[in-house]
Formats: C-alpha cells, structure tokens, sequence
C-alpha cells in the first residue's frame, strides 16, 4: 500500500512485492520509502527503498505462524514461496473461502450469492457445506427466521435464489472439479481432467482406485496425462485421501446432475484445443 504517486501517467496506490523471499532480499520495511516502476509499463512494482528516507524506528516485517482466525500454525512449506494455514477444514475463513468457491463464477456461478452472503450464510449456520445449498430452499420455512425475514434479504431476493440454486441442480464435469477447490485445479486442469474421464463415474472411480492402489494402473494414467504429472496427481489422491471431501463428493452428486464433457472428436491437430487470439 502506498501513498499515491503517479507513474508513467497512472496514479499508483498498490505495489506487488511478490512473495516473502522479495520482501527479504529488498529489505522493505513498513515506512519505507520506496522507488516504483510499472513493470512491462503495466504492472507496479516496488523497485527499492530509498535507506536516507527511512525511519529510525523501522523493523522488518515478519510474517505471522500462527493463522489469527484458527490459531493453527501458518507453514510455508519447503520449496514453495506461499505461508499457509494449516487449519484446513477446521478454520473458518478457508471454510468461507471454499464456498465463495464453489459458487464463483467459473464453478456453481450461483447468482445473487456474493461473498457477504456466503459469509453470512456460514457465521449463520444456514450453509456450512456445498450440498446445503441445495437442500436450503427445503429448510427455509424451519428456520428462525426464514431467509426473507433476515436482513439484506426480502420476499423477492430470496425466491431468486432459490431459483438461482435450483437452476445449477445440472453441472458440467468440468466446473464441477474447478469447484471442489482441489489445490493446482485450476480451470485448464479441470477441463483438462473432465475430457480425458469425460463423465463423473469413470473420474471419481479412477481417482478410487489410484487411492486405493498407490502402484496400480488408474494412477499410473493420472500421472501420464500431458499437462498433469505427479505432482498434482498427489494433490488429487490426497484430496481424495481425507474422508471429509469424500463425504462433500458424495453429498453433491446425491442431489446433483454431472453432465458429461464432450470428448474431442476429429484427427485436426487442433481437435479438443482451445484457440485464443489477442
């Protein structure tokens, strides 16, 4: 965060430092003065500190250990440049942050529900897990007090989003892996994965089988596809590892339709590849 500066004409607020190892090796301190350029002349970057400009009180910034919402240790593992809590499924804000994930726009892409109401639904009690949501417009008239009674909600708003919700009850194969949240599935990944499994049955049983037999052949064609490898194929079986998110997998296609993805079909080199021009 910085004072505004102007910067090859555009006024500056923000400044990536990157990770922890940049912020070291710069040596940038909380008061600093910094030099800024806009990197490629689009995106700004702190440069340096100016050490004349800086405050006799300065000390460096040490990252927390500890997460201030769980209490969990905050690790950062080795090889990797990201501190992450190690709560998992026991802190609440990555518990927050899975839904608002699961609803994004790229995965559910549930309309009118927003990252303040997904909070709220969870501090509430209202939605602790993804296949609640599906299950919510059934226990509306239970609660105390319904959804439209609530504030920020009305009569109107909460009959939209029981539509919303209702009209995601099909999902494709692909955002449906994206939103399980899967650390390294990101949408290419995702995508990638529903094509070569094309349907839920034949993804969800090979990734039972790769747990299951750490040496047999299901893991074996995970680790083989172009573009996955073994090291998100261990972030796959361990997902699928914690009886937790096998317990969510479980619940979400019990009250879900998975539509299969369409296999690419043609022998074009460009059969089943996405074009992009710029």
């Amino acid at each position: 965060r910085l004072e505004p500066v102007t910067v090859g004409g555009v006024t500056v607020t923000n400044a990536t430092l990157h990770n922890e190892d940049e912020i070291a090796r710069k040596d940038v301190r909380p008061g600093d003065t910094v030099v800024v350029q806009r990197a490629g002349d689009v995106i700004p970057q702190v440069v340096r500190v100016v050490i004349g400009k800086r405050p006799s009180d300065s000390k460096s910034f040490v990252f927390p250990e500890i997460c201030p919402e769980c209490q969990s240790p905050a690790l950062r593992p080795e090889g990797e440049v990201v501190r992450r809590c190690s709560g998992g499924l026991l802190c609440p804000a990555q518990a927050v942050e899975r839904l608002r994930h699961f609803v994004s726009r790229n995965a559910f892409d549930i309309e009118g529900l927003g990252a303040k109401q997904v909070a709220a639904f969870w501090r509430d009690g209202l939605v602790r897990e993804p296949a609640e949501l599906f299950t919510l417009a059934n226990r509306n008239a239970r609660l105390e007090p319904p959804l439209a009674e609530r504030e920020g909600w009305g009569e109107l708003s909460a009959a939209n989003l029981f539509a919303a919700i209702e009209a995601k009850r099909e999902i494709g194969l692909e955002r449906f892996i994206f939103a399980l949240g899967i650390r390294r599935i990101g949408q290419a990944n995702a995508r990638l994965l529903a094509r070569t499994y094309e349907n839920a049955e034949a993804f969800f049983a090979m990734l039972d089988e790769a747990v299951r037999e750490p040496e047999g052949e299901a893991l074996a064609g995970l680790e083989n596809i172009d573009g996955i490898g073994p090291e998100i194929a261990a972030v796959l079986t361990g997902f699928m590892n914690e009886p937790h998110n096998q317990k969510i997998i479980a619940e979400l296609r019990g009250v879900l339709t998975i539509i299969a993805a369409e296999a690419p079909t043609g022998s074009s080199p460009l059969a089943g590849r996405t074009v992009v021009f710029t």
